[in-house]
């Protein structure tokens, strides 16, 4: 994990890919997504809204339709501020940074319970 300076606080790399990153910050008690060149405040629970929302975007329907509809989705968590309008790439690649991110939490967790296990 990488130590960055992006709020006036430390913060902690979480995942990171080419399009975008998560960090953490443990004394603001928040979650910053950077992705597509802007960075977006959430705390736990609207990470979790993000994340049910883009899992949510059906990407092959998506890809399949011959309608001639736009490929752009909208994406507005309730309680936060920031909306994302996204393309099915971007989408594509803000589904990845999120399941990367998922991911390292629950790595995180296994490893601190494996390293904090009471002895039997």
């Amino acid at each position: 994990m990488q130590i960055t300076k992006l709020a006036p606080t430390l913060t902690t790399e979480v995942f990171k890919t080419t399009r975008g990153a998560v960090y953490q910050n443990d004394a603001e008690k928040c979650w910053y997504v950077d992705f597509a060149g802007n960075s977006a405040r959430f705390d736990y629970r609207n990470l979790l809204k993000l994340r049910k929302a883009i899992y949510k975007i059906d990407i092959e329907q998506r890809l399949l339709d011959s309608t001639q509809s736009p490929d752009v989705e909208i994406v507005f968590i309730c309680a936060s501020a920031h909306c994302y309008v996204l393309n099915l790439m971007e989408v594509i690649a803000m589904k990845e940074l999120l399941q990367g991110t998922f991911v390292m939490l629950e790595l995180n967790q296994i490893i601190y319970d494996r390293l904090h296990r009471l002895p039997a």
